[in-house]
């Protein structure tokens, strides 16, 4: 069983810093459209992620910016050196699982096989504990009730898989928009959900994947400073294909292509524009900065947590 404490966001983020992220994954990793090879199929195709991901750590260099980096397991094995390149550069490895599937797609037992995998891979070419865990579409639903304890369970101290508004792979709309400490049976689990903002009464992402694409900076940027305003941190991610736009295309829906593939070629400019004007960190050293606040719901000893109200950001 899992029950929710809800941190002080005005104490948990008073630093004002966003967090930055990238899902590690290649072209062909796009969720539910037909085309998608199956796993077996990944080994033959042309990769992209080697030379995109390495061009994203050029530019974090450059602004001297630390971030999260998702690995799917997958793409760790074939490339173990990009692993090594993030971790020799100070930023934070973390786990986007190995086969790239929907938890809402797979059993409890498929998921913690598939978590614990990534995680193994991952620390076996880091030579370091792996901390976060994010899954493939932010895919936690309500019919996913076991997924924080399987988390918690295969090791991780914190994730950032919620989307706490409803999208097309599911989304969880529990009202929690701040960082929250989930209790399990392993122990608490950090969750960092991805940002949202309210608009016009209904709640909004502008900071990652399509969102970020789509929008303009302007807004971009207005809608980032009024969450730190709201107390919380704004979570952004990338894909290393967003800053690719002659990578090669799925077959999909008109619908579909306008989501996965519209303005590619902002998306660095975007990101630089990101990197120039905000402050950013991991979600490991966001989690270290703010340990006193952490450490004492996600201590192993400590199993049960009370359970807080929904709480909504301020509008």
């Amino acid at each position: 069983m899992s029950s929710f404490l809800t941190l002080d966001s005005q104490l948990s983020t008073a630093s004002g810093k966003c967090i930055f992220s990238v899902d590690v994954e290649d072209w062909f990793h796009i969720l539910s459209v037909p085309s998608t090879p199956a796993l077996s199929q990944w080994d033959a195709l042309p990769s992209r992620v080697e030379r995109n991901f390495l061009a994203l750590l050029e530019l974090f260099s450059e602004f001297r910016v630390h971030v999260t980096c998702f690995f799917l397991g997958w793409v760790a094995k074939r490339f173990p050196h990009l692993v090594r390149a993030a971790a020799r550069e100070g930023h934070e490895v973390a786990s986007h699982g190995y086969a790239h599937k929907l938890v809402y797609e797979m059993t409890p037992d498929e998921f913690y096989q598939d978590a614990v995998r990534s995680k193994k891979i991952l620390e076996d070419i880091a030579g370091h504990p792996i901390l976060g865990y994010r899954s493939s579409g932010f895919s936690i639903t309500e019919k996913t009730p076991w997924f924080f304890e399987s988390v918690a369970q295969a090791g991780y101290r914190y994730d950032s898989s919620v989307f706490p508004a409803a999208r097309e792979h599911g989304g969880l709309e529990n009202g929690r928009c701040a960082p929250y400490v989930v209790a399990t049976d392993s122990g608490g689990l950090v969750e960092f959900p991805l940002t949202v903002t309210r608009v016009l009464g209904q709640p909004m992402c502008f900071f990652g994947g399509g969102y970020l694409r789509l929008f303009p900076f302007s807004l971009m940027r207005r809608m980032a400073l009024k969450v730190l305003r709201e107390g919380r941190p704004v979570v952004f991610y990338v894909h290393p294909r967003e800053i690719d736009p002659d990578h090669p295309r799925l077959p999909m829906s008109l619908r579909r292509e306008f989501k996965t593939y519209v303005n590619l070629k902002t998306t660095e400019a975007k990101i630089r524009h990101l990197l120039a004007e905000f402050e950013f960190t991991t979600f490991q050293q966001f989690m270290e900065d703010n340990a006193e606040q952490f450490a004492p719901a996600t201590g192993r000893q400590q199993r049960h947590l009370i359970r807080s109200p929904e709480v909504r950001p301020a509008s």
